[in-house]
């Protein structure tokens, strides 16, 4: 049976699968990334992850993957295939591509930043499908933004388009690790919540999740660190709304996992911010929840295999393939 290797490469976990020509999920897997043992460790146990994902499937299904996408963290330069930067695991210009590729003997493999995969999962078989332009945003540890326009991600000039957690919504604010003051992932994070939580409640293990549960009991602190948080977040989103005016505002990510108690004030948050000639976006959560990175990476597998030429990055929209229809998968 044909299928491709789909592998997300996060910060303490790697999430994968086989993935059938029409979308379905053969099998699926996770490890620990071992970030602990050091950037060289990590590097070696996505290849040994691939490597063993190569078998399951000559096994189960008696041929090699035909491909495999891999989402990962930090600066990618999906041109080249190489993983510029991350932070949290450590590396510097590791040429993954080719190091994955030399792993599964030959086989293409392409790279995707993770939220930009994660968005496409989102815009194509997600919450924002059937929406030509979207934007993405995963409130976790930190904040970013997936751009969605026509079916594919918009990457910019250098690969960083989407970094709305580094626009500045409070001046003079709290530092962030990007060296500025005041970011929007510095305020509106699952991180900042957990911090200013565990600061209002006087309990250092207080985390995002106790903070939420707290302002559904009624909690007048809870709801004060809630409410900045929504105002900070409406702030950061009304300026990504005023330079791109999507259709639909995806919100996934940890915070986003508190549901109403998030989405009802966020909504009214940004109603009061927009202007004249703004139109209000569809604010809905995210559909695909941690497994987005992955079958995002699915996706970019089998984009690969439909347009073997492509010349950079298949999130980007040029004819793009969805594997859900297997009509439109090249043989």
């Amino acid at each position: 049976m044909r299928h491709v290797i789909a592998l997300d490469v996060g910060g303490t976990g790697m999430k994968a699968a086989l993935v059938g020509a029409d979308g379905a999920l053969l099998y699926e897997a996770r490890r620990a990334t071992g970030r602990e043992r050091g950037a060289d460790a990590v590097v070696e146990s996505i290849l040994d992850f691939a490597a063993d994902l190569r078998a399951h499937g000559i096994k189960e299904f008696g041929e090699p993957a035909a491909a495999a996408g891999v989402a990962i963290p930090g600066i990618v330069d999906t041109e080249r295939g190489i993983a510029v930067y991350a932070a949290n695991l450590g590396w510097r210009d590791v040429p993954m591509r080719e190091l994955l590729s030399r792993r599964l003997e030959g086989v293409p493999v392409t790279l995707g930043h993770d939220v930009r995969t994660g968005g496409l999962a989102e815009g194509r078989i997600g919450a924002g499908k059937g929406a030509d332009r979207f934007l993405f945003v995963p409130l976790g540890t930190g904040i970013a933004g997936a751009i969605g326009i026509g079916g594919g991600i918009e990457p910019g000039a250098h690969g960083s388009a989407g970094e709305i957690g580094h626009i500045i919504v409070r001046p003079g604010g709290p530092l962030c690790g990007c060296g500025q003051r005041g970011c929007l992932e510095r305020l509106a994070s699952a991180s900042a919540v957990s911090e200013a939580w565990a600061a209002a409640s006087g309990d250092p293990e207080a985390d995002a999740a106790d903070c939420a549960k707290a302002v559904e009991s009624g909690d007048p602190r809870a709801q004060a660190v809630w409410q900045n948080a929504v105002d900070a977040l409406a702030d950061g989103l009304i300026t990504a709304l005023t330079l791109l005016d999507p259709h639909t505002l995806i919100i996934g990510g940890g915070l986003a996992e508190a549901g109403e108690t998030l989405f009802t004030p966020l909504r009214a948050a940004m109603t009061e911010r927009i202007v004249t000639f703004q139109s209000q976006p569809l604010i809905v959560p995210a559909a695909l929840g941690d497994t987005a990175g992955c079958l995002g990476a699915g996706l970019l597998a089998w984009d690969l295999l439909a347009t073997p030429d492509h010349p950079t990055d298949p999130t980007d929209p040029t004819d793009p393939t969805d594997p859900t229809d297997s009509t439109e998968v090249t043989a």
